[in-house]
């Protein structure tokens, strides 16, 4: 994927403080999970082969309809699932989202020629009876454990065959999609178990929840993966997930696919802050067609330490150790002011997908790159002041900057360049139009 590098013309506001190299422009949007519709999170902590999963759900109708079924890679004892915080969940969406960001234009009569030549070259940086257990294992289904966790009963599945556990869970009311017994029968091949869930009603009754909380797994493993599969047969369409891996080492991306960077610190005409969502959801549609509907994007990329711009607060470890990360403290942090957790790399992936681009589930790797990304869109805001000298060459490079722009977000989102242009405020405009018609011939 190619990274358009039109960082010059982002940095701006940092002509003044050359010597600071850091953001300082100010956060003004973004975008979050809730731009898409059918998007499921997932937050994988990983350290060595350990692995802790948070699966929120996108789950939508009666909860005594829910039922999941997630094949995973070991043997699940009780003290490994948890049910968690969906508000954690939340944040973390929150901090790691893509951000619209503004700048303001200096006056050209005082600072004019310091812009000019930092601009040119700054680069912004439940317990089962006998009797159920017998019937399982009279269809060649073991059920190794079983748990009530808060609002679900859980349990822990393995088997011989794929058309005995199919049938199993057929029997007991999980309703599994056309063609499951060819994945389920690959996930056997790999020695994996199956994590199932429902909804205790009357343990949610109890709780008092009128949502599904995330549920957690914590395992051990050498494979680091997601799987994805069993959830495209019945898909409505393609599904939106994104993933949060959280690292000592640095960031994360999958090994059978390609992991690409979307397009960042990008200029983008004033008018987008209005139409930020759909701006943002444009562009990424263009982006999944420009790679064959077959990659996974990279949104966010940073250590838990900080922000720069900060679309939210970083978490703090209390609420880190909360999602399972189990190698810092859980003390630190309030809700004032949270303490910024150390050692902590967190890696947004973005995903769109069904069973005909993605037909494997998704690999990761950790990497030692811990590098800062972060999808960024900039909009530089024109000086409107009162002159005090003549600012002609400068009205002239803003208007070059907003064709610019024009045609960028064109590129960015496949939108037509006639209608980016008539919401853009070109910058001396009225006054042009005022001139004799022969005075624009050759400028």
């Amino acid at each position: 994927m190619r990274i358009i590098a039109t960082l010059a013309a982002a940095a701006v506001a940092v002509a003044a403080a050359t010597a600071v190299q850091a953001f300082c422009g100010f956060y003004v949007a973004r975008a979050d999970t809730s731009l898409f519709n059918k998007a499921s999170q997932v937050v994988l902590v990983r350290d060595g082969n350990r692995t802790v999963i948070t699966m929120a759900n996108d789950f939508e109708g009666e909860v005594k309809d829910f039922a999941v079924v997630i094949p995973v890679p070991t043997k699940i004892e009780r003290e490994q699932i948890n049910v968690g915080d969906r508000s954690i969940v939340q944040h973390l969406d929150a901090y790691t989202a893509p951000r619209l960001v503004e700048y303001h234009d200096p006056d050209p009569c005082m600072r004019y020629e310091r812009y000019k030549s930092s601009a040119d070259s700054a680069l912004p940086q439940s317990v089962l009876n006998e009797e159920a257990k017998n019937a399982a294992r009279s269809l060649g289904v073991t059920i190794e454990a079983s748990y009530t966790v808060g609002e679900y009963d859980i349990l822990v599945l393995s088997a011989k065959e794929s058309d005995g556990l199919i049938r199993w869970l057929q029997n007991n009311d999980y309703k599994l999609p056309r063609g499951a017994e060819r994945v389920v029968d690959s996930y056997l091949k790999q020695d994996m178990r199956f994590f199932v869930a429902k909804v205790n009603l009357e343990e949610q009754a109890k709780l008092g929840y009128q949502y599904l909380r995330p549920l957690q797994v914590a395992y051990e493993s050498s494979k680091f993966m997601l799987p994805i599969r069993l959830g495209t047969l019945n898909a409505k369409g393609k599904q939106e997930l994104y993933v949060y891996a959280l690292t000592r080492t640095g960031r994360v991306e999958t090994t059978n696919y390609r992991t690409v960077k979307l397009p960042s610190d990008m200029d983008v005409p004033a008018f987008v802050q209005g139409e930020f969502a759909e701006f943002y959801r444009a562009m990424f549609d263009q982006q999944v067609q420009v790679e064959n509907e077959r990659a996974v994007f990279l949104e966010y990329a940073w250590d838990m330490a900080w922000c720069d711009p900060c679309a939210a607060d970083p978490l703090s470890a209390q609420e880190l150790r909360k999602l399972g990360v189990f190698w810092i403290g859980g003390q630190g942090g309030s809700k004032i002011a949270p303490m910024p957790a150390q050692g902590v790399f967190v890696t947004r992936l973005h995903v769109r997908y069904d069973g005909e681009h993605f037909p494997e589930d998704l690999v990761f790797q950790e990497t030692g790159d811990r590098q800062n990304y972060q999808g960024r869109y900039v909009i530089r805001h024109p000086w409107k002041g009162e002159p005090s000298c003549d600012i002609s060459q400068y009205q002239t490079e803003v208007r070059q900057r907003q064709e610019r722009e024009a045609r960028q977000l064109a590129n960015l989102t496949g939108w037509d360049i006639e209608d980016i242009r008539a919401k853009i405020e070109f910058v001396g405009t009225a006054e042009a139009q005022k001139e004799p018609w022969w005075k624009r011939i050759w400028s």
